[in-house]
């Protein structure tokens, strides 16, 4: 039963209240739109089905289709390993306790870094070149559709009209492309590949299939030789007209429509086993999907997306002026405040992506998705997991995309297994650990820099995301055959690795030799360190409980937690960033890592820890409104949290940018990193719902910039999903779903009501008079 204090209206009801937002599709108002194609790659528009990804230029005269695949890296199964790297570690913390930071990071540099020093790099496969015999284009138009995951592209050339339409399917693990013309044998084109990797070679596999074959190309800096072997295959048909295909391309003359299939595979199996072939995987693929028509495989396509996408959706209100601008021309307008729309699709655009970049069997998104062009992307493109692999998962559970994260949890499951032999290796303890990247091979080690490369916690926090299936779906299964057992051999490392610091009165365990990303060097005991850990040993234990099982580990961790060096308050009314009161109030760094615990942890709260709370505030104001395009994101989410709905649209306002956000909607660090699209949704999301803090709460940042609007389908922590309406500015009505959950408290205005509700049952909301 519910207490009421006359703050809610609450009846139980069968189906959703009626709500702005819906699921229903649009024309044009949740499509990126241009009047002219793409002239550099981050215009081109985006598909995607997890293990493939294509940019898609919309050239009239000679089209380019620049694709990928999730398997292709630089170097070979690898462990990175320095079996000697725990000897000096005594050594290393003697000489951080002494204050000689200088002497304990050149040491390390000698003795304690990764082997070789850098990882491995995510690989462009290559491009297919479309050469058309055609006048000069004129009524030009392209687009991504976000509600079917289609590409398109239209144009008049002489008296004919041409189409184009492209999407990544992932029943069929095929990109499929279809150009049409309404002028009967009007289509003529060539078409050939290309690849930047130096191996490689074009054939004629049969009278419909060119095949592209090559291995990949040695690092620029030859940190190890690369081992991997690849082939891509475009099979083509149509209608009218004639296909010829030879070791040149593929030739087509007077169709009246034509339809491609391309897919690609590697002879990546796994981190550790190169031996596939990728010739039979490609024949497999098209095999099977050459059976379906072109109208068959864009149903089967349509219906596995929007089986996800149509989970969630979001109205502010739009303006009809600006719908119609070029989605590029919009971002320039963001700013003015007069499209709120933009927002929206900026929001819906970040779920698209990681639907089109991270799928069951996928490897999981890296920095830029699952799409490169370059053969040296800027931080090779790999899984930086001291902010950005995470922040690309924030909106998994939030926005009612579960299945996406499951990469995620590959990847964290094979970290565990290398992160293993670097636990014993470079700390001599059990469990295991992962520095701040990782790559293709799962590396676990230190890299690049002592000064920001030993950084013990990455695993921790991916853990986080082990723990939020469970807290948002009550997976018990899950929990108990997938999360724990990785959780609780992480925790294993700290309960080892933290030491007592000599220099505090009641023997506090803090972490080190390790740094606050990244800056201030290589320390001890920075704070987000802490925090990661409080919270990896916090969760271990409720999961214990929940599983009834290791009481005696339970019990250890919560001894320790309570050892574990407290969150502290500075001589600037700021959160400290390190043991010591050194923060620097005018630091502008793109990094707030002192603030974790605000966002995406939860131990600090305005209810909780309400002096914390305004320390976090302080120290967030000193880092300022600026940053790189994922900074950005992050302040998003930690004004959310801080519910101050006004300065998380202001972030926002920043990020959506020409300065943060490329033409084609892609963030920018700059470069171009995808995590900023993701932890934007996040924000979003977290501006209109929150619930770590032990309660549902209702548009705890509502922006001035909203006042009317209505979200559908976003997910709360104990199993449900809520739908909220809102009307100048203030809660209109909402329906929590119970997805598994069985109670839990709602919280609106700082007034909480406690609902009990049973599985499959929904509670309608609406604000009493």
């Amino acid at each position: 039963m519910m207490t009421s204090k006359g703050l809610f209206l609450m009846m139980t009801v069968s189906s959703t209240l009626s709500l702005h937002a819906t699921a229903e599709h649009s024309d044009t108002h949740w499509r990126l739109h241009y009047q002219k194609p793409a002239s550099q790659w981050v215009e081109a528009l985006p598909v995607g089905n997890g293990s493939l990804g294509a940019m898609v230029f919309g050239v009239p005269v000679e089209e380019r289709i620049q694709f990928n695949l999730d398997t292709l890296w630089t170097g070979h199964p690898h462990d990175y390993q320095n079996v000697d790297a725990h000897k000096v570690l005594p050594e290393l913390r003697r000489l951080l306790f002494e204050d000689k930071q200088r002497d304990a990071e050149r040491l390390a540099m000698k003795e304690f870094m990764s082997k070789p020093l850098r990882q491995n790099a995510y690989q462009p496969f290559g491009d297919l070149h479309i050469q058309f015999n055609a006048a000069p284009a004129t009524d030009y138009k392209r687009w991504l559709d976000l509600e079917t995951a289609l590409a398109g592209v239209s144009y008049t050339a002489g008296d004919a009209v041409f189409m184009r339409e492209l999407f990544a399917s992932y029943p069929d693990n095929v990109i499929v492309m279809r150009f049409t013309t309404n002028t009967p044998g009007a289509l003529s084109f060539d078409l050939s590949f290309d690849s930047p990797h130096e191996k490689h070679r074009q054939r004629a596999v049969d009278a419909a299939t060119l095949s592209l074959q090559g291995k990949i190309t040695n690092m620029a800096d030859a940190r190890m030789p690369s081992a991997l072997e690849f082939e891509a295959r475009v099979m083509a048909t149509c209608t009218g007209g004639n296909i010829v295909v030879d070791d040149e391309g593929i030739h087509v003359t007077n169709a009246d429509s034509v339809v491609l299939l391309l897919t690609g595979a590697s002879s990546y199996n796994t981190y550790n086993d190169i031996s596939g072939n990728p010739v039979e995987r490609n024949d497999a693929v098209l095999e099977a999907a050459k059976h379906f028509s072109y109208d068959e495989l864009k149903k089967r396509h349509v219906e596995d997306y929007q089986a996800l996408y149509d989970r969630v959706a979001l109205d502010l209100g739009s303006n009809p002026e600006t719908l119609q601008l070029d989605t590029d021309e919009r971002i320039k307008r963001f700013k003015e405040g007069d499209d709120p729309h933009l927002a929206a699709l900026f929001f819906q655009f970040g779920r698209y992506l990681l639907i089109a970049s991270s799928r069951p069997g996928s490897q999981a998104a890296n920095l830029q998705g699952v799409w490169n062009e370059e053969l040296l992307p800027s931080w090779d493109s790999k899984y930086t997991v001291n902010i950005n692999t995470e922040m690309n998962y924030w909106p998994a559970e939030l926005t009612n995309l579960s299945e996406c994260h499951e990469p995620l949890f590959d990847l964290i499951a094979e970290c565990a297994t290398t992160g293993a032999a670097t636990a014993k290796n470079f700390y001599d303890c059990d469990g295991w650990v992962l520095h701040h990247n990782t790559d293709g091979w799962r590396g676990a080690a230190p890299i690049n820099h002592a000064n920001h490369g030993i950084w013990v916690t990455g695993g921790a926090w991916l853990c986080q995301h082990l723990w939020w299936r469970y807290e948002f779906t009550l997976d018990k299964d899950f929990l108990a055959n997938r999360a724990y057992p990785i959780m609780k051999q992480a925790a294993r490392f700290f309960t080892e690795y933290l030491v007592e610091d000599p220099r505090s009165k009641d023997k506090q365990l803090i972490s080190g030799p390790s740094n606050s990303p990244e800056i201030g060097g290589l320390v001890m005991g920075p704070t987000m360190d802490h925090q990661i850990i409080r919270d990896l040993f916090a969760n271990c234990i409720e999961a214990s409980k929940i599983l009834d099982i290791d009481q005696d580990f339970r019990a250890k961790l919560q001894e320790m937690r309570g050892r574990i060096a407290p969150n502290q308050i500075g001589q600037h009314g700021q959160l400290q960033e390190w043991l010591e009161d050194k923060d620097d109030p005018n630091e502008k760094h793109r990094h707030v890592s002192h603030l974790w615990g605000l966002h995406p942890g939860n131990e600090i709260t305005k209810e909780g820890t309400p002096e914390l709370f305004d320390a976090a505030r302080q120290s967030l104001l000193f880092r300022g409104d600026g940053g790189t395009g994922w900074s950005m994101a992050w302040k998003i989410n930690f004004w959310a949290r801080l519910r101050d709905g006004n300065h998380a649209h202001t972030m926002l306002s920043n990020q959506l940018t020409p300065e943060r956000t490329l033409p084609n909607l892609f963030c920018t660090h700059p470069p171009f990193q995808i995590d900023g699209n993701f932890g934007a949704v996040s924000g979003i999301a977290e501006m209109l719902l929150q619930s770590h803090a032990g309660f549902i709460e209702l548009l705890p940042a509502l922006p001035d910039a909203w006042p009317n609007g209505s979200v559908k389908g976003l997910r709360a922590r104990g199993g449900f999903e809520v739908d909220i309406a809102w009307k100048e500015g203030k809660l209109a009505n909402a329906a929590i779903h119970s997805i598994g959950g069985e109670k839990c408290d709602v919280r609106y205005q700082g007034e909480i009501e406690t609902i009990a509700i049973r599985d499959g049952e929904t509670w309608g909301v609406s604000l009493g008079q």
